[in-house]
């Protein structure tokens, strides 16, 4: 088999993987359908927002529609409290207010007297923008350790030499996750590190736990059955990165006014 095919084949698998987690994330946008004047409409229910006042848009709703949000802090059992959607922009829109950094709301939406999303409310979580100069390279060189670790595993199940791409994946994968990994954390929401030893955060631990598995891996080169320590690595990668990103990660606390490490 050509390195072409193993390389397109990485980028399919690679690709695939990526897209389930982002879309099962926590972050992912709740969709709904809303129902009004015999119409159906398809929203999108915002479940990350930045340091200011989030907008909920009914997109295409009729401007003269009856319309209200609820919303409360999470988790908490306060009461909802209830916004009605006016229209802006030739739009209607309600506003979701900004929270402290890691602090969280319920919400969900009532359209001609009828709740949306109100059995299983999404829940949006607010954080600090992160420069693109930070999240793109971070982006970037996990995409590329994926890459890179699928096909080191494709190399290794047809019998190739495969030395020079493993050290590759670790390589990129300790550039993304433990230089701009933290970088990204730090700006988004203030801490450096959630994971293992200091906080629950999955992301952070599993990008933790799959670099141990690599270094296993890395120092077992020379070993005459190294290759299946290589593939259960990459395994192991595939199978702790497909858990949705951003799942138990830093939250704030409304009780003690602080913010926890993985939640």
């Amino acid at each position: 088999m050509k390195k072409s095919i193993y390389w397109l084949l990485a980028v399919v698998i690679t690709l695939v993987l990526s897209i389930y987690q982002r879309m099962t994330g926590p972050t992912y946008p709740k969709k709904v359908t809303v129902e009004c004047n015999g119409e159906n409409y398809k929203m999108k229910l915002p479940r990350s927002g930045v340091q200011h006042d989030e907008a909920v848009v009914l997109k295409g709703v009729p401007s003269g529609t009856k319309a209200q949000m609820h919303y409360r802090r999470y988790p908490t059992s306060n009461n909802y409290t209830t916004v009605d959607f006016s229209c802006k922009d030739g739009e209607l829109q309600a506003t979701l207010p900004v929270q402290p950094v890691g602090g969280k709301l319920q919400y969900y939406i009532t359209v001609d007297g009828k709740d949306y999303a109100a059995d299983e409310p999404p829940v949006i979580r607010f954080r600090n923008d992160v420069p693109a100069g930070i999240l793109i390279p971070h982006i970037l060189f996990m995409f590329a350790a994926m890459l890179f670790a699928v096909y080191t595993f494709l190399l290794v199940i047809t019998g190739k030499k495969y030395s020079k791409w493993l050290k590759i994946t670790v390589a990129t994968l300790f550039i993304g996750g433990f230089v701009f990994g933290p970088l990204v954390q730090h700006e988004a929401f203030g801490p450096w590190w959630t994971g293992f030893p200091f906080g629950t955060d999955l992301t952070d631990n599993k990008t933790l736990l799959s670099f141990l598995f690599f270094l296993a891996a890395l120092a077992t080169l020379k070993w005459k059955h190294n290759k299946w320590v290589v593939a259960l690595a990459v395994l192991f990668m595939i199978v702790i990165f497909s858990i949705p990103h951003s799942t138990y990660g830093s939250e704030y606390d409304y009780s003690t006014q602080q913010l926890g490490t993985g939640k």
